[in-house]
C-alpha cells in the first residue's frame, strides 16, 4: 500500500504540521502565512495603480485655504479670484479621487478669468499646476482654428499637455492646460456671413467635446506635418481647464445689463451703490453671451471669476514681495557672477511710475528692469567687482538711454 503524501505549503515547502492552517486547491496549496503576505503585496499593488491614475492621494491634497496661501506666496493681490481658483482645484481633485460607491456624478469644474493684461491670470494657473506637481500647459487660442485651414488644429492643446508629460497619457489625463486669449475667438459678428469664421465660432464649438470630457486622438507631433504618425488616445474627463482673456470693451456690455454708463452720470438712484471704476467685478456669463462666446462654451466654463486691474500699490509690491520677484531674480542673477545687487527705494518708485505710464500691468515692470539692468548685465561679468548699487540718477539715465536707441534703431 502507498505511503500518503504530507500536504505542504506550494510557496514556503512547509508541511501542514508547521503552520497554523494549509489552505487547498485544485493542484497547489498555501499556508496562512503566504497567503497574508500575498494579500499585502496585491493591496499594495493596487494602491500603487491608483496613485499613478489619479497623481495624488487625497491624504496629500491640500486644503483651498492652504491653495491660497501658497498663491498668496507668488501673487499680490487678486483674493476673490484666488479664493475662486482654489476651491474649483480642490473639487476637481477631490472628483477624481472619488471612490465609485454610488451614482453620483460630480461634474467638472472648468474655469474662466477675466482680467486686463498683465493682472496674473498666467501666473496663477502656472503656480497652481507647480504646487499639485501635475503636468501643465499653456496654449494660444488665436492661433487655433477649425480643421483644415492654415493655423493649429483643436487637438494641439493636448499635444503640448502629452509634451509636459513626456508623453505619460496617465499623467496627462490629470493635468491642467491654460487657454490664454479666450476673447480672441469670440463670435466676430451675429449678422450671419458668406465665410466661415474658421478662427472664432468654429474654434469654440470644436473646443466643446475637450472642455465636456470626451476621448480624443491625439497626434503626438502635430496634425499636418506627420500624417502617417500613430494616434494617441487622451481622455478629457479630469483635466482641468483653465480659461484666460482681458475681454477688452466688456464693461460697456456690463454697463448696459446694470443700465449705468462706463462714463457720466448715473440715470437712475439704483444704480447709487454700483462702482463704476470697476464694472469687472460685476461679469456675469450672460456679458460674456453679448461679448461672442457660444453658450454651450459658457455652460462648459461653470466657475466664471474676474481679476482687479492693478494699482500703484500692488505694482509696488509685485516688484519686490513676492517669492519669485522680478528684483529678486535679478539679485540672484547677480549673485551667481558674486555680485551683490542693490537699489535705492526711489529706484522702485521711479520703475512703479514708467510701469503705470506704458499701462502694460506687471509685464511692464519686467521690461523697465531690464532696460534700467542692461548695461550692467552686459560688463559687470568682464570685471572684478563684487557690488553693484542701482540709484534713481542712474535707472533714469539707462532707461532714457534705451528709449533713445530704439528711436534710432527704427529710423
Amino acid at each position: 500500500m502507498a505511503k500518503k503524501e504530507i500536504n505542504q505549503c506550494s510557496f514556503c515547502g512547509r508541511s501542514d504540521k508547521d503552520v497554523n492552517m494549509l489552505i487547498s486547491g485544485l493542484s497547489a496549496d498555501i499556508c496562512d502565512s503566504c497567503a497574508e503576505q500575498a494579500y499585502l503585496i496585491v493591496k499594495e499593488s493596487i494602491e500603487a495603480k491608483q496613485k499613478s491614475a489619479s497623481g495624488l492621494e487625497k491624504s496629500q491634497l491640500p486644503d483651498p485655504r492652504k491653495i491660497k496661501e501658497y498663491l498668496d506666496g507668488y501673487i499680490i493681490g487678486q483674493d476673490n479670484a484666488k479664493r475662486y481658483l482654489a476651491v474649483a482645484v480642490y473639487n476637481h481633485y477631490k472628483r477624481i479621487l472619488q471612490e465609485k460607491s454610488d451614482d453620483i456624478e460630480i461634474e467638472k469644474s472648468n474655469i474662466i478669468l477675466v482680467g486686463p493684461t498683465g493682472t496674473g491670470k498666467t501666473l496663477l494657473a502656472r503656480t497652481i499646476a507647480k504646487m499639485l506637481h501635475v503636468p501643465f500647459a499653456i496654449v494660444d487660442a488665436t492661433v487655433l482654428t477649425e480643421a483644415g485651414y492654415v493655423g493649429e488644429d483643436i487637438e494641439s492643446i493636448l499635444t503640448r499637455l502629452l509634451q509636459a508629460s513626456d508623453y505619460d497619457v496617465s499623467a496627462a489625463e490629470r493635468g491642467i492646460v491654460f487657454i490664454d486669449e479666450i476673447d480672441k475667438i469670440a463670435r466676430k459678428s451675429d449678422n450671419p456671413s458668406i465665410t466661415r469664421d474658421v478662427s472664432g465660432e468654429g474654434v469654440q464649438q470644436g473646443l466643446l467635446k475637450l472642455l465636456e470630457g470626451s476621448i480624443v486622438n491625439v497626434p503626438p507631433q502635430g496634425g499636418r506635418k506627420h500624417p502617417e504618425q500613430k494616434m494617441i488616445a487622451v481622455d478629457t474627463k479630469n483635466i482641468l481647464f483653465i480659461c484666460g482673456g482681458a475681454f477688452d470693451g466688456i464693461e460697456r456690455k456690463i454697463a448696459q445689463r446694470l443700465n449705468t454708463k462706463v462714463v457720466g452720470y448715473a440715470s437712475s438712484m439704483n444704480n447709487a451703490e454700483v462702482d463704476r471704476e470697476n464694472l469687472l467685478q460685476y461679469v456675469a456669463p450672460q456679458d460674456l453671451k453679448s461679448y461672442g462666446l457660444i453658450p454651450e462654451i459658457i455652460g462648459r466654463l461653470p466657475i466664471l471669476t474676474y481679476l482687479d486691474s492693478l494699482n500703484r500699490s500692488a505694482l509696488r509690491r509685485i516688484l519686490t514681495e513676492p517669492k519669485n520677484s522680478i528684483i529678486k531674480q535679478y539679485v540672484k542673477l547677480f549673485k551667481m557672477d558674486d555680485v551683490d545687487l542693490s537699489f535705492d527705494e526711489d529706484v522702485y518708485e521711479f520703475i512703479v511710475d514708467k510701469a503705470i505710464e506704458y499701462k502694460l500691468g506687471a509685464r511692464g515692470l519686467r521690461s523697465i528692469v531690464e532696460s534700467i539692468m542692461m548695461d550692467a548685465m552686459f560688463n559687470i561679468p568682464s570685471t572684478k567687482e563684487d557690488k553693484l548699487h542701482i540709484t534713481k540718477e542712474y535707472a533714469v539715465e539707462q532707461l532714457e538711454r534705451s528709449q533713445m536707441l530704439k528711436l534710432k534703431n527704427s529710423q
